[in-house]
């Protein structure tokens, strides 16, 4: 029997971008307000449908420049300026997880370290950096009093799933260091942590545990004050994928 397309449910393909930085010692996410129904001028992640002649990952880094101004970060290319992490997280395929048509989306994690204010692009009319606690919350009130909804679609799924990646990443691989600068202090690598996993961390135990770690962090000969006080030593990201002992996340 010759193949015939018409005996199939057509569907779409998306991508949805859980994009995650650290702004304000707070773990934030990039939030859209969507100009189109369907969930018209209710929040949610950044992201679009994949076009005929992409494949999943240049969807998804077409997106994450179109909604950040971000290129993807290229591993070849020792501290490439304005470059963000990209990895697949999931994919989501409900039914009705789109009321307009069968819709299967593939999402994917960004990060990035300290990002300006976005602009709004695509069928979003305003989008901003909010505290993934704040997007993740049901009923109430944001910090602007804006009453809190829940995000379009799935979306608060997707999202929690993508924070709790990051939060499990940086314990055992060097993914933390995608949140800092080409180069940081000690101390900034802290609050990163503390942000991502929402504890405090002892600042002696932490500075011992990550210079002690091999291939961890390099020194980079160069010091700082711009935390006030002391210069503090300046360190780049160390060639180390996976770290061995691992940062293990404190008990809550």
């Amino acid at each position: 029997m010759p193949y015939d397309p018409s005996a199939f449910p057509p569907f779409a393909v998306t991508v949805d971008l859980v994009v995650l930085t650290v702004r304000r010692h707070a773990l934030c996410a990039l939030a859209v307000r969507r100009g189109e129904p369907p969930f018209q001028g209710r929040w949610a992640l950044p992201g679009g449908f994949v076009r005929a002649d992409e494949d999943l990952a240049q969807a998804a880094a077409r997106e994450l420049a179109e909604e950040t101004g971000l290129r993807v970060h290229d591993p070849s290319v020792p501290a490439q300026d304005n470059g963000a992490h990209l990895e697949q997280l999931a994919t989501y395929g409900d039914p009705k997880r789109d009321p307009r048509m069968r819709v299967v989306s593939v999402a994917h994690l960004a990060l990035a370290p300290d990002l300006p204010a976005p602009r709004a692009g695509g069928d979003a009319s305003n989008a901003r950096w909010a505290p993934v606690e704040e997007l993740l919350q049901q009923g109430g009130y944001g910090r602007d009093a804006e009453p809190v909804a829940p995000l379009a679609f799935d979306h608060a799924q997707i999202l929690s799933d993508g924070v709790e990646r990051a939060r499990s990443k940086i314990e055992y691989s060097s993914l933390a260091t995608a949140f800092c600068p080409p180069e940081f202090t000690v101390g900034e690598l802290r609050r990163v942590y503390e942000a991502v996993w929402g504890v405090a961390l002892d600042p002696r135990n932490f500075h011992r545990k990550v210079t002690g770690t091999p291939g961890f962090l390099v020194p980079t000969g160069g010091t700082t004050t711009r935390q006030g006080g002391r210069p503090a030593q300046l360190f780049r990201a160390g060639g180390a994928t996976l770290l061995n002992p691992p940062m293990l996340r404190p008990e809550v």
